[in-house]
């Protein structure tokens, strides 16, 4: 498995809260096991205190994303490799009882499940697939979308680093709002050129006309 595919972790975690729209979805259990997915056996020993815990990772992984939207490479860094430190990995090899062309197994690195708790597991992940995906496509690559009030976060893989917004929903309703924005500046000029041109007129002696 290629580890940078964790790094979807941290943007599920960060987009469980909007906060210019002042919306949290991490406010239970069942919302702390929906993060980790069905099949994962760490989620069951999910309790009341890693909502309030994650809560507290998930604003430490939105600054992540902050401080890379805003071109500061090196607190982004920073703040990721504190995540890092206090939410250390196993890594194992696993085969998931799976073979290849050859009839061997198909060995590759997983993360082992953290054993303390299920923030400590989550964070972990979410934290070395966001380093992973860091240092494989740059800083550059963690924005947080442009389509206000959204903000969500997200993780760039587009050729040419171009993606602006979380979702193509995100990118329309942007799209949309610049068009109208063009087109009122458009009128307000239109209009504007008007007046001048009348007042114009109005200001010249009745003999020159």
């Amino acid at each position: 498995m290629d580890l940078a595919s964790y790094s979807d972790y941290a943007v599920r975690l960060v987009n469980t809260e909007e906060p210019l729209r002042g919306t949290d979805a991490l406010t239970s259990v069942e919302a702390v096991r929906t993060l980790f997915g069905a099949a994962s056996q760490v989620a069951r020993r999910a309790t009341d205190a890693d909502v309030t815990r994650l809560r507290s990772v998930r604003a430490r992984l939105r600054a992540v994303f902050t401080a890379a939207d805003e071109g500061d490479e090196r607190l982004a860094v920073d703040l990721l490799n504190a995540l890092l430190l206090d939410f250390p990995v196993s890594p194992k090899v696993s085969g998931h009882d799976l073979l290849n062309e050859e009839g061997r197994p198909d060995w590759h690195m997983h993360l082992a499940e953290h054993t303390s708790n299920a923030t400590a597991a989550y964070a972990a992940t979410a934290a070395m697939g966001l380093a992973f995906h860091l240092t494989g496509y740059g800083v550059d690559r963690l924005g947080l979308c442009q389509a206000r009030p959204c903000r969500n976060a997200y993780l760039d893989t587009s050729t040419n680093r171009s993606r602006r917004y979380c979702s193509d929903r995100c990118a329309t309703r942007a799209n949309v709002a610049a068009y109208r924005a063009r087109k009122r500046l458009e009128t307000e000029r239109s209009a504007s050129t008007g007046r001048t041109a009348e007042a114009s007129q109005a200001s010249v002696a009745p003999t020159e006309r």
